[in-house]
């Protein structure tokens, strides 16, 4: 029997859904905190976009501070959500970072971002748990938690980040006192834990520094401070986390159960109760493992077709971009095309000019045995002997 053809659903449709039986037991639970435990922010993230008016409940615009209950269909952009009312264990994955990537999801110049080698997942978003600048390598930790990101990064938690830094010229005893007393940067005071010295070759020396804030460009600004450039850069520990030996520049690694549960107990975050999620056997064979990844194609790509697009990766502001990237696009062909042809046309007379003139034809016609001299032909020869 023919298989009938399967009914499209309209992306934008935004009619309401159909009714779902309530449960007068369930506990009504924070709209933006769900989409946060989902991995799609943070908690002052998803208010930002519940206010946005993109996120309905029950075919409704919800409101910043709304609470939701299983039975509710929560959508964003007309796509149905799978929010977390039981939470279930996120995911943390170790990358060691190299140079040249920047930390970023949208860069103008069209960059190679970390993001793009990230393996995909079907509920959520990766959150990258701090940032390295393009030029500093090392541990970069993604998780699909909000809360568990949050714990990690912001500022009243201090926690801890250990870098290995190489410059150019050697630190007095005295410098080394005053950077960890503290020194006046543009934006405000600031000091390392600690710093040790760990030897080096010729000018170039290397020294192990802690701090507790993440500020832009902060470490190298405080040894630029005493005219100490940063000629290399590793973030080797953030927190309880530390680079494992084995993760090699450009790989990565996913945490088991138990490290992710340890991660969660550090940060005095509640553990899921329900039972852990079943791992694919593919997903099983890379759980603890080292491996390389391989760069997606990028997802910014002004030449698609936008209608076709689904909310899912398409945003009002990206498509404004994209649209106003492929108009430049295009633009620049019809100026370059249209400069060539001027170009071809003011270059015609030239060559005309500098052309060769054309050979003289040559009427060439074939030997006939008349053309032959009669002394040479050897009938002749004959003829005079007899």
């Amino acid at each position: 029997m023919a298989r009938p053809f399967k009914q499209q659903r309209n992306p934008r449709n935004t009619s309401p859904a159909k009714p779902v039986a309530a449960d007068p037991d369930a506990v009504p639970q924070r709209l933006h905190k769900l989409l946060a435990l989902a991995g799609f922010g943070s908690r002052r993230e998803m208010e930002t976009l519940i206010a946005s008016g993109r996120i309905t409940i029950n075919g409704k615009t919800a409101e910043v501070g709304a609470s939701v209950v299983p039975s509710d269909v929560v959508r964003l952009d007309s796509r149905p959500l799978r929010l977390p009312f039981e939470p279930e264990l996120p995911q943390v994955l170790l990358y060691h970072k190299p140079e040249g990537e920047i930390v970023s999801h949208d860069d103008p110049e069209n960059r190679a971002s970390v993001f793009d080698k990230l393996p995909r997942i079907r509920n959520g978003k990766w959150i990258a748990i701090g940032r390295l600048d393009m030029n500093t390598s090392g541990l970069l930790i993604f998780t699909t938690s909000g809360e568990l990101a949050n714990r990690f990064m912001h500022p009243r938690y201090e926690v801890e980040r250990e870098y290995a830094v190489r410059i150019f010229g050697e630190l007095t005893e005295g410098e080394m006192a005053q950077l960890t007393y503290g020194i006046e940067l543009d934006d405000g005071p600031a000091n390392f834990d600690s710093i040790r010295p760990q030897g080096g070759e010729g000018a170039n020396h290397w020294y192990e520094v802690i701090l507790r804030e993440g500020r832009n460009r902060e470490v190298r600004r405080l040894f630029e401070a005493f005219q100490k450039p940063v000629s290399r850069l590793i973030r080797v520990r953030f927190g309880p986390v530390s680079l494992p030996p084995r993760l090699k520049r450009g790989q990565m690694m996913h945490l088991g159960a138990k490290e992710v549960t340890a991660l969660l107990e550090w940060a005095e975050l509640a553990v899921p109760k329900a039972a852990p999620r079943q791992l694919s056997p593919r997903e099983k064979e890379k759980l603890g493992k080292v491996f390389t990844p391989k760069a997606r194609k990028s997802r910014f790509d002004p030449e698609a077709h936008l209608e076709n697009r689904g909310p899912r990766r398409v945003t009002k502001a990206r498509e404004e971009g994209m649209r106003q990237e492929l108009d430049k696009q295009q633009a620049g062909r019809r100026s370059r095309s249209r400069h060539g042809a001027e170009t071809e046309e003011a270059q015609r007379p030239s060559r005309q000019q500098a052309a060769k003139p054309a050979r003289k034809p040559v009427n060439r016609r074939i030997r006939q045995q008349a053309d032959i001299p009669a002394a040479k032909h050897p009938s002749a020869n004959k003829r005079v002997k007899r």
